[in-house]
């Protein structure tokens, strides 16, 4: 009786509280279809690693050896690059070069929020890591968690994850604050520009050696994204492009969400630690899309053709989810209105500039 009994009495109200985060993220997966595919794992991950004396956790726990050989070898968000590149089509970037700019100052948020997570406290690497939740990029996330802060990967995963689902939510109150019904009623013409399949197949190329030349330690990511994409784009690799963009990434994004969950156990989430993370993390969205609309709104006091500073806001990695955000805002206030192509473009070169600034960060902080 008392072996049947040994779980119960050990169940804490820690155990407790984090069963019921583990459900809540179930409920929001399915009944909102908040990131279904990553939340619905992570929650029966929390709820698999807070069960007292789980046989999942441990040296031959499934879920310790998932860990230990998918996100403490970066395995996973490397294999997970690789499956998005195979979504990606650059062909908007490429049509318009000049929305690399905004992929580059939507990740201001990351920058901004190291700055205020040293200032609360936190050492300059949990900082770091914490930051690059502004990135909206889940794989770098758990990247440059990994490397620096390793106890903080479950909040910060989480974080990241569940903000870019939020993304409809959090990006419009900011960016009507900072622009004007004018100004959100822009019209930009479509390029016309023509992009030749050649040059579809050197860009990720030439991406990769010129990232890596400036950014060594961004080879890992932008070369697993830009390999992806090479698979998508060389025409004669039809087969792996699809198992790429399918059954890989479904198999690895299901890995990879039940394996975070079980970093997500009471002893290591429920601090004020978290709290501030999941603040900070929300900080960092709002910082990043402020950055893109006023980068494009000092852009538009020198051009003579203007740029709608919501594409601006386009410029973080959520893709597409930002980009359709976009569209949906600018027909709402004129339903003649189509600016989709630009804030994909804008969108992709986030995806870009995410990985660099993780780049960045890894190379610069000590």
């Amino acid at each position: 009786m008392e072996q049947l009994l040994q779980g119960l009495m050990a169940m804490t109200w820690g155990n407790v509280v984090m069963i019921l985060v583990g459900g809540l993220l179930i409920y929001l997966a399915i009944r909102h279809e908040y990131e279904p595919m990553l939340l619905l794992p992570i929650g029966f991950g929390a709820i698999l690693a807070n069960i007292p004396l789980s046989s999942a956790l441990g040296p031959e726990g499934f879920l310790s050896i998932l860990y230990d050989a998918g996100i403490k070898t970066e395995l996973f968000p490397i294999l997970i690059f690789i499956a998005v590149g195979a979504m990606i089509d650059f062909g908007p970037l490429l049509e318009q070069p000049v929305m690399m700019f905004f992929g580059a100052a939507a990740q201001f948020g990351v920058f901004a929020t190291i700055v205020v997570a040293t200032l609360l406290g936190f050492p300059i690497k949990e900082a770091a890591s914490i930051g690059i939740i502004g990135a909206a990029d889940g794989p770098t996330s758990i990247y440059v968690a990994t490397k620096f802060a390793e106890r903080l990967v479950g909040p910060i995963t989480v974080a990241a994850y569940s903000y870019m689902s939020l993304v409809p939510i959090i990006q419009p109150p900011v960016i009507r604050a900072l622009t004007s019904k004018e100004e959100r009623c822009i019209h930009m013409e479509p390029s016309a520009v023509p992009i030749s399949k050649t040059v579809k197949i050197i860009f990720p190329i030439a991406l990769t050696l010129i990232a890596g030349i400036i950014a060594p330690m961004s080879v890992g990511l932008v070369g697993s994204l830009m390999f992806g994409n090479l698979i998508r784009e060389c025409g004669v690799l039809d087969r792996l492009s699809k198992a790429a963009q399918n059954e890989l990434s479904n198999l690895v994004t299901l890995l990879l969400g039940i394996t975070i969950g079980s970093t997500m156990t009471a002893d290591k989430f429920l601090t004020p630690e978290t709290l501030m993370i999941i603040g900070l993390g929300l900080a960092a969205f709002i910082f990043d899309t402020a950055g893109g609309v006023i980068f494009a709104k000092i852009l538009n006091l020198f051009l003579k053709k203007k740029i709608n500073p919501m594409v601006g806001a386009a410029g973080i990695s959520a893709f597409p989810m930002s980009a359709r955000v976009i569209q949906r805002m600018a027909q709402k206030e004129d339903p003649g209105n189509f600016i989709l192509m630009q804030a994909v473009g804008a969108n992709v070169a986030g995806q870009i500039g995410s990985i660099i600034a993780g780049a960045m960060v890894l190379a610069l902080v000590p």
